[in-house]
């Protein structure tokens, strides 16, 4: 058994923090921060929405057959009775407790309708297993409805499942490759019932920002009046504008929200770390920056190994016997621990830099920066995934 501890040593030193940009004594020759130098230029419509047009999530209970006996087994009885079910609208009269086949497998399937979708459309949906079957690979999905919160069958949904993997072997003897017991149909469902909103005359238009920020709400109704003159439009909080309709555009709201979308928005990237501990993943947003540091990372490695061997009795022994003994060895290593000094205003490259001469792993990565954030030398939202 091998047990891997990582150990991250953080010792913060004194120095002068980060006040209104500008550059400490202790970072000199470093470029002063500004907060514009964190931020992106991108289309309205990539960040902001038009409210009112919010789509609709789609649920409905099916079956997927054609699977290669890895679908439910006896104890999921309600897929058994699905099937019955179907058959007998077939005309063909079969009890649910006589059906022994393991090629189905009961699904719930979902999607989200978007607004403005018309009859005949088409939508993606996830078919995810509700039973006990092992894999949904090579099924099809037969024809489900999938209702609205009000009950409202919008879509049919029915076609050949794509799973991303695959499986083989059975017992003991088995390859796995991803999730195998959900499955996506591309362009699977045929709307039934579109969902149309209407965009009549109105004096006033309401945008919602899909991340709340004061500074981007104000420079997209800065950015929006200038191009209508005037003051068209006004940041009602961090999420919501409003934008006042000029009368030009009064009997034709598609055409000024065409003409809002495409105008370019610099907006500020949120100094945020994302990390997923059970995939190793670290991403770490352009905007963080952290005070003066130093980090000290190690590898403390023990292993420990067990060998039985068998202790004979001694030749013409009456009453000896056999017996097993486990010899159990322990050996511990330490790899040499490297010192990296961080100074204030350290910027996204050159943590990377002083990680990676760490010789440090995503995970040891996480330790570290979580660390950081303990010690205050990481002055950035940690967001656990």
């Amino acid at each position: 058994m091998i047990r891997h501890v990582v150990s991250t040593i953080v010792a913060l030193t004194l120095g002068a923090s980060l006040v209104h940009g500008q550059t400490p004594a202790s970072a000199a020759g470093a470029p002063p921060f500004s907060p514009m130098n964190d931020s992106a230029v991108v289309r309205i419509k990539d960040v902001a929405t038009f409210q009112g047009a919010q789509p609709i999530p789609l649920v409905g209970y099916g079956l997927v057959i054609g699977l290669n006996k890895t679908g439910d087994r006896r104890q999921t009885i309600f897929s058994a009775q699905t099937l019955a079910n179907m058959l007998e609208r077939f005309g063909v009269a079969v009890s649910a407790d006589r059906i022994k086949i393991e090629n189905i497998a009961a699904v719930l399937v979902t999607a989200e309708l978007p607004p403005f979708i018309r009859q005949g459309g088409r939508l993606d949906v996830t078919a995810s297993s509700i039973g006990d079957a092992r894999s949904l690979q090579g099924g099809t999905l037969i024809a489900t409805p999938l209702r609205g919160p009000d009950g409202t069958v919008h879509a049919l949904a029915q076609g050949p499942l794509s799973i991303g993997g695959f499986g083989g072997g059975s017992g003991g003897n088995a390859v796995t490759v991803n999730h195998l017991t959900v499955g996506r149909v591309p362009s699977g469902a045929l709307v039934q019932v579109g969902q149309h909103v209407e965009m009549t005359a109105a004096p006033q238009i309401v945008l919602s920002l899909r991340d709340a920020d004061f500074g981007n709400a104000h420079r997209l109704a800065v950015t929006i009046s200038e191009e209508l003159g005037g003051t068209a439009a006004k940041a009602v909080d961090p999420s919501t504008v409003t934008v006042d309709v000029p009368a030009v555009y009064q009997q034709s709201i598609p055409d000024l929200m065409a003409r809002i979308e495409s105008l370019p928005l610099r907006v500020d990237q949120p100094s945020r770390i994302v990390i997923n501990e059970r995939t190793g993943t670290v991403v770490i947003g352009g905007g963080v920056r952290l005070g003066a540091a130093a980090v000290a990372h190690g590898n403390l490695s023990v292993r420990i190994s067990t060998r039985f061997t068998a202790s004979q009795p001694q030749p013409f022994s009456n009453r000896g016997e056999t017996v097993v003994l486990p010899e159990q060895n322990v050996d511990v290593s330490e790899g040499d621990a490297k010192l990296v000094n961080l100074g204030a205003g350290t910027t996204l490259d050159e943590v990377v830099r002083a990680l990676n001469a760490l010789g440090a792993t995503p995970r040891d990565i996480i330790a570290i920066l979580q660390a950081l954030r303990a010690a205050g030398a990481l002055q950035a939202e940690v967001v656990i995934v």
